[in-house]
């Protein structure tokens, strides 16, 4: 789309103005640079509509600035937490954490390790009182993908019993989303899971989960599928389901998302062999040594490896291990990594292949990004793999997240701004 620079230029300062924060303020909730608000604001470069809808709720909001006072703009509560992936994303675009359920002990150490928790983590979400849950604005969640049951609402009926989801989802943990988003009514959620939700059980567990959300909790809901492939250098496709209480005019239509094809590869996650670090991007972690021989596949595994594919491509089957090089593009990291490292095997000219390092997980999926904090990892081998492959790509939560601000600003406006004039404000 083409700008015209005075008009564009104008527009950004005078919204930038409007907001009365200062630059550092506004480049966190934007995610860019000063320079980049600098250039915008004096026309150098435009802003795409989408940063200038974002400016305009900004502008048009009354409790910013003390939103901002607090160091926050809206406050969520972070549910199947594992490591805090998604709470990265949102805590990004200036939400507060009031609320964090995890019941695995070796992610809540790891969680507890990155976080500062002003509240304990809730174990079993699935005997948690929502009266014990504080209110928020945005409610996340990475929930597991459990088999649902579905029948008849005429059969349901007919026997006297519920129907709904009250039925439909009873003994699946989607169920004990759907009744904290109906118990706590938050202006927005956004819900993540694997690609094939969307196909498991030949279509229904998706039918039922827009049904409920949709038709039963009466959100406004839209999904899609997102490759991380274009923030770090791994395939790794999820869905992400986002829903707001009114109409805010969000769609993933709106969202712009990197080129694909344009993304990094693994040479800017991957401990370099000479003991430097890496030339591309490099990452503050404070690693600079030479990767542990115990990485390195023994020869045992080696074999059995290349044995195993070979046996399935004689069938035409495309199973077998992932061998890869600093210039390729790793397959999706999966929660059973630990076990042999199939999927993601780094070549060594004259070794055996080895393993990623859990540090090098951290970079794949963005908990790791160049230039920030390195990401704390004080749990074994093991766990850590489990962790990174069961956790979420950072950067593609917060693309999504920094989507639906303007949406969350504005709900956040609308409900807490009733009685205030604004002829600038955006009207939801």
């Amino acid at each position: 789309m083409a700008f015209v620079k005075t008009s564009c230029q104008t527009e950004f300062a005078s919204l930038k103005e409007r907001t009365g924060l200062p630059v550092g303020q506004i480049a966190k909730i934007l995610g860019v640079g000063y320079r980049t608000i600098y250039r915008w604001q004096n026309g150098d470069t435009y802003p795409d509509p989408h940063t200038l809808k974002e400016m305009s709720a900004l502008a048009g909001s009354q409790f910013v600035r003390e939103s901002l006072s607090h160091s926050h703009l809206f406050k969520f509560i972070d549910l199947f937490a594992g490591i805090g992936g998604l709470r990265r994303g949102f805590e990004a675009i200036g939400g507060k954490c009031v609320f964090t359920s995890e019941w695995d002990e070796a992610c809540r150490k790891t969680y507890l390790s990155n976080f500062d928790c002003d509240h304990p983590i809730a174990g079993d979400i699935t005997t948690v009182d929502p009266d014990v849950i504080p209110e928020h604005d945005v409610l996340v969640a990475g929930f597991p993908c459990q088999p649902f049951s579905i029948a008849g609402v005429s059969k349901k009926n007919s026997l006297g019993r519920p129907h709904g989801f009250h039925c439909d989802t009873q003994g699946t943990l989607f169920f004990d989303v759907a009744r904290l988003i109906e118990h706590h009514r938050p202006k927005a959620f956004l819900l993540e899971n694997v690609k094939n939700l969307i196909s498991h059980d030949k279509g229904n567990t998706f039918k039922v989960i827009m049904r409920t959300l949709r038709d039963e909790l009466k959100y406004n809901v839209q999904f899609k599928v997102i490759d991380g492939r274009a923030w770090v250098p791994q395939h790794r496709e999820r869905i992400y389901i986002v829903g707001f209480r009114n109409d805010v005019g969000f769609s993933f239509d709106n969202m712009i998302l990197p080129e694909p094809m344009s993304g990094p590869t693994l040479r800017t996650i991957l401990h370099p062999q000479d003991g430097s670090e890496p030339t591309e991007e490099p990452y503050t972690t404070g690693e600079h040594a030479r990767v542990s021989p115990k990485y390195t596949l023994s020869d045992k595994l080696w074999h059995y490896l290349q044995g195993y594919a070979e046996k399935h491509r004689a069938k035409g089957n495309g199973f077998g291990f992932g061998l890869v090089y600093p210039e390729n593009v790793a397959r999706t990291l999966s929660a059973r990594y630990y076990k042999d490292g199939s999927e993601i095997l780094v070549a060594q000219p004259g070794m055996n292949p080895r393993r990623l390092t859990p540090r090098e997980c951290a970079r794949l999926m963005g908990f790791d990004m160049p230039g920030g904090r390195s990401f704390k990892i004080p749990v074994s081998d093991t766990q850590a793999y489990k962790q990174f492959g069961n956790s979420v790509v950072v950067p593609a939560v917060e693309a999504v997240a920094r989507n639906m601000l303007p949406g969350i600003l504005m709900s956040k406006n609308r409900s807490e701004a009733k009685n205030f004039t604004n002829p600038h404000a955006l009207s939801v």
